[in-house]
């Protein structure tokens, strides 16, 4: 299909004239969405693909206390936030950069593990972390300190645990005009003021 949103990143110009001749110069990129499985405080289920990101965010006035695992090792026992979010290359330059995380090249093998509004700890700006990683969150108070997780478009609310890994079963291609070079917006994206 053709994208037809107004805003994004990765739009081409939106142009039906000449669209065969288009494709047939197209540049691919490929792109492996991650997956998320969240688990609420009832016990429920709920699996989303994400090609952007996924984002853990506090749903009342309270922080959320949220706990990060990686690849199964607790690596921060708590964090006091407004929430965090896991973003692709892709999503790197969406939700990601807006809450301060960095812009990661299409073809690097890294996530972007984000913080946003973080209180505590004091002064942490998130990580860089291999794609392979098999991220998890635990909310903590998960009754008294609601917490809703979004993988692109599929909200959960009230979730306890959120899991998130790269899903090596779906592979979207997507294709850009040579004109639209992305890697070269990646890199303009980095240096404008």
């Amino acid at each position: 299909g053709m994208n037809r949103g107004t805003v994004g990143f990765l739009m081409n110009e939106y142009l039906t004239e000449g669209l065969p001749e288009r494709i047939a110069r197209a540049q691919p990129v490929s792109l492996r969405p991650l997956k998320m499985t969240a688990t609420d405080v009832s016990g429920n289920t709920t699996t989303a693909l994400a090609i952007n990101e996924v984002s853990l965010l506090r749903e009342s006035r309270m922080a959320a206390k949220i706990r990060i695992f990686i690849d199964g090792v607790a690596r921060l026992d708590e964090m006091i936030c407004d929430g965090v979010l896991v973003a692709t290359p892709a999503g790197s330059t969406a939700y990601n950069l807006s809450a301060h995380g960095p812009i990661i090249p299409m073809g690097a093998d890294l996530l972007a593990l984000t913080p946003i509004s973080v209180f505590r700890p004091r002064r942490w700006r998130g990580a860089l972390l291999p794609r392979k990683a098999e991220i998890a969150f635990e909310i903590l108070q998960p009754e008294l300190r609601p917490v809703s997780a979004t993988a692109d478009y599929t909200e959960v609310r009230d979730v306890q645990r959120v899991e998130i890994h790269q899903d090596h079963s779906h592979r979207l291609e997507l294709l850009f005009d040579p004109e639209h070079n992305l890697e070269e917006r990646i890199l303009k994206e980095q240096f404008e003021p």
